[in-house]
């Protein structure tokens, strides 16, 4: 019958594995935890739906106004969030701006956040 002492390392070894794979460094969190903070609203996911939605995947702040029910400063803060992110690029023509996804830019999020066996 092991002893208490031979028990608990025996424990220790099963229930501590090494690390095989690479540890997110804190800067890479940090990015990861802004992006997930500007995706973290539904205002910001149904803009990055409406935005994906348009043809060419591009859209005028004033073409998103109406479908979110808010105004056009509350509107236009959140875009100016998820650009900020790294989800969306902005493009002022004229008096309007026009935002479009960046390419692979959720592709990339959703790799981050998936695990490998």
């Amino acid at each position: 019958m092991p002893t208490p002492t031979s028990r608990s390392l025996l424990e220790s070894a099963v229930c501590c594995t090494p690390v095989t794979g690479e540890a997110m460094t804190p800067q890479a969190a940090v990015r990861l935890a802004r992006t997930l903070k500007a995706i973290a609203d539904p205002a910001r996911l149904r803009l990055l739906s409406l935005v994906a939605a348009h043809e060419g995947a591009e859209a005028c702040v004033c073409d998103l106004v109406a479908p979110l029910g808010l105004s056009q400063p509350t509107v236009s803060h959140h875009l100016k969030v998820l650009v900020d992110a790294g989800l969306l690029t902005r493009d002022k023509r004229g008096v309007w701006a026009y935002y479009a996804l960046v390419p692979n830019a959720l592709d990339s999020l959703a790799a981050q956040l998936t695990t490998t066996s």
